[in-house]
This record gives structure tokens, C-alpha cells and sequence, in this order.
């Protein structure tokens, strides 16, 4: 009895324990105050916060309670809004007084699962193991933000393919592929694949940006572009996937036929050549990742040993059939200029070897980013670099010449030193800064050794006195040159500011066209027969837009009266725009002659705002005037009188949002202009009556950009009033009373310099902001 009378007594003690945490729970929620789940992005969080604070503001809402609920909901915001006070609340309850684990329920933590434990509870009964709190470490350090996805692995995917991951808490698919995406990321992580994980509940912007609907996804990087996995998640199926994503002309095979071949073309490329022999029958992976990222500066190739054909490329440098051998090829194809040979190559060991090989021993200098690497700036006085440059011509009369400059350089063993040769009919700009047309050098090669003093093209140099041949008289001269050197920098007496070289091996326009053109036709290809109907849903859209457009045309010119139009007698001149209106917007006739002799300004609303913005076709922009109701009439009459000369456009649709029932749209789109609509941290009584009457907003739907109006401000933060070169009310002109107040007319005036951004806008010239999605208006 005394047993069951105890028991009974840790039972009541263990849930008033529970009970007593539920309540101090519940004490302070800020998920429950804000009136957004666990879940919620910050873009939910800061909109939910905007609209509790406008109701329960001190200076609109008169409730007693009024001021304590405004602080609340400023507390809980600013709790969620801070991400690291966020997690500590999750996972321990922290509202912001103390960080990390507070001591006093680190205590009572420990008493209470060690009072549970005597009842055989499990963590899991109290922790979700979809929840958060328990997604895997192991994610943690590859978790991707917008700004880091965009500034830094967008970049990175240059050199080297990305494996990103897309995941949320309650999904029980990705706790199936964990172990498969652990074993994955160890593997290839080693080799020079970058990982990635994004969380869908966190990173919504993210998430939509990359276009992953659904969790898990996984989708491959490279180049900047996306594309996803649709196999069975198992290794070896993610294993190809990332080496398809590798270009295939990355690594030529390479067999005793065609070896000279490849080595000679270090010549026409500028870049030495790299040799790999191995036993395996496949060009391994970690091989084809070296040859992507180091792809701007060596050429590859892959020999396989085993292969019958490649005895005499084996025996002529004498490579060992049993081990992996790698051998850079510079200007001499007879003998590798370095070699590497080991059992196991790791992928340390390989960039350590080629970035040590990376330019030739007399590089041509190409390109301006070719000669800012071969010739560094200056960065202090203990790290001088000296570049020795040849500049001479192309051909059987230059080439002795040539070969005695390479065979300087190749003796040279000072790592301050860097030997570059110039084409000076393809640089002429680079040879004139430096030789200014001397009649010496005419027809003849020169040696101009110089020392870039900073990144904007200053430079030290000086050249050699006489044309350069080759002899053992001109090897001496610059010997001793830069002898003198070591002790006297003062010898580059002649300054000069260098203009950027061009670039020889871009290729031409049309070629550029041809490739984006290919690039454009694959992805559509892969698209339609891997990508899900949601993902194909705006391609499919732009078919069906252009599909409706083409036959709706022809169905209203085959059945339109054509005998109306030539009965119909040509509109007078007096039906255009008068001459004050004309005078007004600054312009006279050109080719956007009004079609009509009205304006036509829709309002957006609920049913209006899909058609006029969301689904606007490409090309098209909408004209959108904010304003309320004391300035509606006066506002729109002047704004038909500003726009009234741009309506021949037909890509322009002119429409106006009233600011006191679509406030809250307005401001979250005028959160992605610079400075247009900032968002207090704190508490700001003024915050919440903002003026935007008079901002105009040009909306492009389909790129999901518009550029922004606002009125212009005089020193005292006022409306700018009418100059005298304005023109006076239309109703003045017409001899008819003025039809509005003075608060009408200063509401008038925020639109005198409309016409001016108008023609701005129509030019292109206008800073664009852009938006990732274009919010509901309800």
C-alpha cells in the first residue's frame, strides 16, 4: 500500500512539473503574439509584425490595454527577428535576458530527465525528431543563405560544380536519404565538390529562387546554372549525376597517334599541358574536378597505360605502368617541365603541383586579367616583382629572337622575376605606351623590363637601349641589368600609365550567339522531359500567351469592318492635346502620337491587379499612381495631363492604387528600393503615417522589377511648389474657376517633373529594383 501510495505521489508530481512548464510557456510566446507558426520566414515575421503594431498603436487605438499589447508585440519581434535569440528561444525557452542555457534551467532540466528516466520516458516522448531542434549536425556548417547563395557559391560554381541539398523539418523522406547524403558528401567533398544545404522553412526566398517545390530535392550547380536530380537517391546514381554535370571536352584521351598533336598546341592555346597515366579504363573523377577548375590556365589530357597504343608514349618518358603519374608540358614537348608521381594523389597534392605550373616560362600576354596575373602589382617594397616583356612580331624573322629570350627565361631562377612575350601588331596601344613609335624598334623586337606600381596601369620601366636579336651581346646587357637591379630599383626611371589590353581569344559576337543559343535550346529540351508540370508551368504559359495572341489576332482582322475604317474621316487637330498640355509635358510630336484624345486609368484591385501586373505580358509595363481619397481627383487629373503624351505607347498601361486600403502592399514592395521606405528597429510614432500620395511606380510584371517616382522635397521637407515655368490649372486656362483647394494643388504639384521620368523610363535609364515575387494585394 505504501509502494502504490508513492508511486501515485511521483505521478502527481511529475505532471505538475509538466504543468508548470506548459504555463511558463505559455507566459511569453512570441509565435502566439505575432500570430505566426514555428515555421515562419522573417518576410511572415516583419509582415505580421507591421500589421499588429499599426492596429494596436498607441496614437491610433484608444483601448486602455492598448500600450501593453504594442510593447508585447514589439518585444516578440524583436526576439524573433533576431535569429540567434530565435534558436535560443526554440530550443530552451530564452526570450533574450539571458544566452545559451540559462543555469537555472539547466538544473532543472537535469533533475527532470533524471526524474524521467527512472520512469523509462524517452527523449523522444518530449522532442520531435522532425522538429528543428534535432535537424542533423552534420548540415549544419553547408546550410546556405540567399546573399551567400548569390555573392559567393554562384561565383564558385565557375570552378567547381556545387551538390545542393533542399530539405524541412517534418519530412520523412529526407531523414530516409540521410545516411545515402552523408556517405555522398564525405566522398565527393574530398574530391572538390562544394555542398550545399537549404531549409525550406528558413530560406523561402532561397528555396523559390533555385525552384525546388518540394523536399527533399537535390539539384546540381555549375556555371551558374541549375539542375535537379530526378533518380533513385542511392550513391552511385548521385556519383554520375555530378560528373554529368562536367562539360566532356574537359580531357582528351590521349594514345601514341595523337600525343604530339596535343603537346604542340601549347603554341595556339598559351597554356601548358598537363599528362595524366593511370591503369584505370575511366578518366577518374577526381581528374575531370582538377581539369574544371584549373581549366582557364592548363589543357588535359588522360593516357591509359593499359591501353595497346600507348607503348611508345610510355617508353619515350619512361613512366611507371604501375603508378600514377602526372607531367606538366611547357614550351619544350621533348621533356616534361615538372612531374609528380604517387600511389594515392590526393586532391592537396594535385593543386599544390599544378598552381606551382600554371603559365608558361615565356607566357603571351593575351588579355589584360592574363597580364595583372603574370605581372602583380606592387603590393611593398619586400615583394617586388619584375616583369622582363618582349614585344615583337609573329613570323620566320622574329622566331630567332624568340628562342633565345625562352632560353633565357628557362635559365632564370629568381622567383622575382617573370617573363612574358607581347604581338605588338595585336597590342599596338601596350607597344606605342611603352616604345612611343621610336624609330629603332621599327620592324624589330624590344625587351622593356617594368614594375606595375598599382592596379590602375601605372607602371616603372625602362628599355633596353638597342632592338633585341638574340646575341650573346644582348643576353649579357639585360644580364647585367637586372643585376643592377637587385640592388637599384631606381633604374625604371620611365613612368607611364598603361590602357587595358584586348582580349585575342574571345571569341566573335556570333559565336557567343551560337553557344547562349545551344545553352538556351538544352535547357528547354531537358526541361520538358525531366522538369514536373510546375516547374514547366511558365514555359508552357509563354506557348499558350503566344499561341492566343497569334490566332486572336487573325480571328479580329478576318472578321473587323474594314468598311467602317475607310469611311471613317481622319480625326481634326483640334482633337489632339492642346498647346499648353503640350507645353506642359515638355515635348511636341514625334512617335508616340496619342491614339486617343482621353487617358484611360484603371484602379488596382482584387480583380484588376493579376491581369494589370502579375500576368503582364513581357515588354509591357503599368504606370501605377499611389493616392488617397482628399487627393484622388486632383491627383489623377494632373497625372492624365503628364502621361497624356506617352499613351501612343502600347507597352504602357496607366493605372492608380489607393494608399488607404493597399498600404501594406505598397510598403512591402518599396522595402526592396534603396532608402524608399525604411522599417524602423523601435518604436517610431511617425513611422506609421508616411506620405506616399504622389509616388508613381512603373511595374514590370514579367521581369519582376519596377522603377520608382517620388516627388521632390524642398530644403524643408515639403512639396516642391510650381515654378514659373508651369503651367497654370487646366480650368485657369479655359477661363473656368479653379476646381480645387490649395491642399489639392500642393497634391498637384508632386507630379510637375512626371513627364521628365516618364521619357527617362521609355529610355531605359532608370535604376531598376527588383523583387523576387510580386505580393498578393489582398
Amino acid at each position: 500500500m505504501e509502494m502504490k501510495r508513492l508511486s501515485v505521489s511521483l505521478v502527481v508530481v511529475l505532471f505538475l512539473v509538466l504543468v508548470l512548464q506548459i504555463l511558463s510557456a505559455i507566459d511569453f510566446d512570441p509565435y502566439r503574439i505575432l500570430g505566426v507558426s514555428r515555421t515562419a520566414s522573417q518576410a511572415d515575421i516583419k509582415k505580421a509584425y507591421k500589421k499588429l503594431a499599426r492596429e494596436w498603436h498607441p496614437d491610433k487605438n484608444k483601448d486602455p490595454g492598448a500600450e501593453d499589447k504594442f510593447i508585447q508585440i514589439s518585444k516578440a519581434y524583436e526576439l524573433l527577428s533576431n535569429e540567434e535569440k530565435r534558436l535560443n528561444f526554440d530550443r530552451y525557452g530564452d526570450v533574450g535576458e539571458n544566452q545559451g542555457y540559462p543555469q537555472q534551467q539547466q538544473q532543472q532540466h537535469s533533475q527532470f530527465h533524471h526524474f524521467h528516466e527512472s520512469f523509462y520516458f524517452d527523449d523522444s516522448f518530449f522532442h520531435f525528431p522532425f522538429n528543428s531542434d534535432r535537424r542533423d549536425s552534420s548540415d549544419e556548417k553547408y546550410l546556405l543563405h540567399f546573399s551567400h547563395y548569390i555573392n559567393e557559391i554562384v561565383p564558385d560554381s565557375f570552378r567547381k560544380p556545387y551538390l545542393i541539398k533542399i530539405t524541412s523539418d517534418w519530412c520523412f523522406s529526407c531523414i530516409h536519404i540521410e545516411p545515402v547524403w552523408k556517405e555522398v558528401v564525405q566522398e565527393l567533398e574530398g574530391l572538390g565538390v562544394g555542398i550545399g544545404v537549404v531549409h525550406a522553412g528558413y530560406e523561402r526566398r532561397l528555396a523559390h529562387h533555385l525552384g525546388a517545390h518540394s523536399t527533399p530535392s537535390i539539384l546540381g550547380l555549375i556555371n551558374g546554372k541549375i539542375t535537379f536530380f530526378h533518380n533513385a537517391v542511392v550513391r552511385e546514381n548521385l556519383r554520375q549525376f555530378v560528373e554529368s554535370l562536367l562539360p566532356g571536352n574537359l580531357v582528351e584521351r590521349i594514345t601514341d597517334k595523337n600525343y604530339v598533336r596535343f603537346l604542340s598546341n601549347w603554341k595556339k592555346e598559351n597554356k601548358p599541358h598537363v599528362l595524366l597515366f593511370d591503369h584505370m579504363p575511366l578518366v577518374p573523377l577526381l581528374y575531370k574536378l582538377t581539369a574544371f577548375a584549373y581549366k582557364d590556365y592548363l589543357s588535359f589530357g588522360y593516357v591509359y597505360v593499359g591501353l595497346r597504343g600507348t607503348e611508345e608514349l610510355s617508353s619515350q618518358y619512361n613512366i611507371n605502368v604501375y603508378t600514377p603519374t602526372m607531367m606538366v608540358f611547357k614550351e619544350h614537348i621533348e621533356k616534361p617541365a615538372d612531374v609528380i608521381q604517387a600511389r594515392g594523389m590526393k586532391k592537396q597534392l594535385i593543386d599544390d603541383f599544378l598552381s606551382q605550373n600554371k603559365f608558361l616560362m615565356a607566357s603571351r600576354v593575351t588579355s589584360q586579367k592574363l597580364f595583372q596575373e603574370l605581372c602583380p602589382a606592387k603590393k611593398t617594397h619586400r615583394q617586388r616583382k619584375y616583369c622582363v616583356v618582349l614585344i615583337t612580331g609573329e613570323g620566320d624573322k622574329f622566331a630567332a629572337g624568340y628562342e633565345a629570350f625562352l632560353a633565357f627565361a628557362v635559365a632564370n631562377t629568381r622567383d622575382t622575376l617573370r617573363f612574358v612575350h607581347i604581338c605588338s601588331h595585336r597590342q599596338r596601344d601596350f607597344a606605342h605606351a611603352l616604345l612611343m613609335d621610336d624609330e629603332r624598334f621599327q620592324g624589330k623586337s624590344a625587351v622593356v623590363i617594368l614594375e606595375r606600381r598599382n592596379n590602375a596601369g601605372r607602371l616603372a620601366y625602362r628599355v633596353l637601349e638597342e632592338p633585341w636579336s638574340g646575341s650573346k651581346e644582348d643576353n649579357f646587357v639585360l644580364l647585367d641589368l637586372l643585376d643592377q637591379l637587385r640592388t637599384n630599383p631606381g633604374l625604371l626611371s620611365s613612368d607611364a600609365v598603361l590602357p587595358d589590353l584586348s582580349d585575342e581569344l574571345a571569341p566573335v559576337f556570333l559565336l557567343r550567339w551560337l553557344y547562349s543559343a545551344a545553352d538556351y535550346v538544352s535547357d528547354c529540351w531537358d526541361s520538358l522531359f525531366h522538369s514536373n508540370w510546375r516547374e514547366m508551368m511558365p514555359l508552357l504559359s509563354l506557348i499558350f500567351s503566344a499561341l492566343f495572341i497569334l490566332f486572336g489576332t487573325v480571328i479580329v482582322q478576318a472578321f473587323s469592318d474594314s468598311g467602317d475604317e475607310r469611311d471613317s474621316t481622319p480625326p481634326k487637330k483640334d482633337d489632339g492635346p492642346t498647346k499648353s498640355e503640350k507645353n506642359d509635358t515638355g515635348f511636341t510630336k514625334d512617335n508616340r502620337i496619342p491614339k486617343k484624345g482621353f487617358v484611360e486609368v484603371t484602379e488596382l484591385t482584387d480583380i484588376t491587379y493579376t491581369s494589370n501586373l502579375v500576368r503582364l505580358r513581357p515588354g509591357h509595363m503599368n504606370v501605377v499612381l499611389i493616392l488617397s481619397n482628399p487627393t484622388k481627383t486632383s491627383l489623377l487629373q494632373k497625372f492624365a495631363l503628364e502621361v497624356y503624351t506617352f499613351t501612343g505607347s502600347s507597352c504602357l498601361h496607366f493605372s492608380f492604387l489607393n494608399l488607404d486600403k493597399h498600404r501594406e502592399w505598397l510598403e512591402y514592395v518599396l522595402e526592396f528600393a534603396q532608402d524608399a521606405a525604411p522599417i524602423p528597429n523601435q518604436y517610431d510614432k511617425h513611422f506609421l503615417e508616411r506620405d506616399y500620395t504622389g509616388y508613381v511606380l512603373a511595374l514590370n510584371g514579367h521581369k519582376k522589377y519596377f522603377c520608382l517616382f517620388k516627388p521632390p522635397k524642398s530644403e524643408d521637407g515639403g512639396d516642391v511648389p510650381g515654378g514659373p515655368g508651369e503651367d497654370p490649372d487646366p480650368g485657369e486656362a479655359r477661363g473656368k474657376p479653379p476646381s480645387c483647394s490649395p491642399q489639392a494643388k500642393s497634391a498637384r504639384n508632386k507630379l510637375s517633373h512626371l513627364s521628365l521620368w516618364m521619357e527617362r523610363l521609355l529610355e531605359g535609364s532608370l535604376q531598376r529594383f527588383y523583387i523576387p515575387s510580386w505580393p498578393s494585394l489582398d
